[in-house]
């Protein structure tokens, strides 16, 4: 073993999801957040796991619980807000660095911040490592590789099959609500540039039929333009809802509009405040109703026949999101082989070696199982 795993926001959903992986691949991490009282109990519960006070603003104490090859996995977001000190943290100790978020920009941030440090501290660093965006990844990945040099377009699209409306978390919805407004990042002209989300509307190839998804941001703007770059345009799409794309496209233009008016912002958050539902996320029997299907389409120009296909599968969004965090977590204290610095999953840990472990958790590519 090369050190030690420290969970921070096991006491939350997506954690607590992060956490059953690590339990049952017989790993004990410690246990850390900032409410002594939730923390020590959930630890009790599980066999008196270790277990620390950590408040996520501060650096120092963190550096108290987390060494050089140690491995630090955190679901506590928003990460514009928590995650910048617990990042700054794990790079300045040398010890590895996995997350949950779905934020863009603060992947971005972190990249420009922290990948020189990252690199000579030997930290992993390995933002939004679950459903946001390693099925994205390492679809676009092989798609491009198979198109080969001719490839100069890349369009991937997130799906789900099964009755998601009611399987989705608070955070997600949190997230989708706050992120009509927002920008999303894409690459065109190999350069990135920002459109309102849901701008574009693009129909992919699913389960044997045309599925609308609508513009979102994704890291694999940020990333895969570094293995591959001759691309000059990345776009990511989200099609959870295809027969709503187009109307939420409209609803994206009326929001992101009413949001520049004076007070605008707080109006929509109070209107939309009942969409938003109560705290956690599916149980076990409602994440089994759903699955997870990412498609990527590699071009030669816009709009053209594809070179390259590929479509994968696996298990719901919350499910493969602490299966794929708890197996890179097992992997980085097991392991030395990991290129350091805020790195792709793909340059982190190979290609091949990437899909021999999302295999592993059950995300495989459609028709090679």
């Amino acid at each position: 073993m090369t050190g030690h795993i420290v969970l921070l926001g096991a006491t939350g959903y997506t954690g607590s999801l992060v956490l059953d992986s690590l339990l049952r691949r017989g790993l004990k991490p410690t246990l850390a957040g900032r409410n002594r009282a939730s923390v020590a109990a959930l630890a009790e519960r599980h066999g008196g796991l270790p277990h620390a006070i950590v408040d996520a603003t501060d650096p120092a104490g963190l550096r108290e619980v987390v060494g050089r090859g140690d491995v630090l996995v955190t679901t506590v977001g928003p990460f514009e807000r928590f995650g910048h000190p617990l990042a700054q943290a794990a790079a300045d100790a040398g010890a590895h660095y996995i997350d949950s978020t779905g934020e863009v920009g603060f992947v971005r941030a972190l990249r420009e911040r922290l990948h020189r440090r990252a690199r000579d501290t030997g930290s992993v660093m390995l933002p939004a490592f679950g459903y946001d965006y390693v099925p994205g990844v390492l679809a676009g990945t092989l798609a491009a590789q198979r198109a080969g040099a001719a490839a100069r377009v890349l369009d991937i699209g997130y799906f789900a099959t099964g009755p998601l409306r009611k399987g989705l978390s608070q955070g997600t919805r949190t997230t989708m609500r706050d992120g009509v407004t927002l920008p999303s990042a894409r690459l065109l002209g190999h350069r990135l540039v920002e459109e309102r989300t849901a701008a574009r509307v693009r129909a992919f190839p699913v389960a044997g039929r045309r599925s609308n998804a609508f513009l979102v941001s994704g890291t694999e703007v940020l990333f895969l333009p570094e293995e591959f770059p001759d691309l000059g345009a990345v776009t990511v799409y989200n099609g959870w809802f295809p027969a709503l794309s187009r109307p939420l496209s409209l609803l994206s233009a009326v929001a992101h509009g009413a949001a520049r008016l004076p007070g605008g912002q707080r109006a929509l958050d109070a209107l939309t405040r009942p969409l938003i539902g109560p705290p956690g996320g599916p149980d076990t029997v409602e994440r089994a109703k759903t699955r997870t299907h990412v498609v990527a389409v590699a071009a030669a120009s816009p709009g053209g026949a594809p070179l390259a296909e590929v479509h994968l599968e696996g298990p719901s969004i919350y499910t493969l999101t602490g299966e794929l965090m708890a197996w890179a977590a097992h992997r980085l204290t097991t392991h030395t082989d990991a290129t350091p610095g805020v790195v792709s999953p793909t340059r982190a840990f190979g290609l091949d070696r990437l899909q021999r472990g999302c295999a592993e958790i059950g995300l495989t590519e459609a028709g090679r199982r």
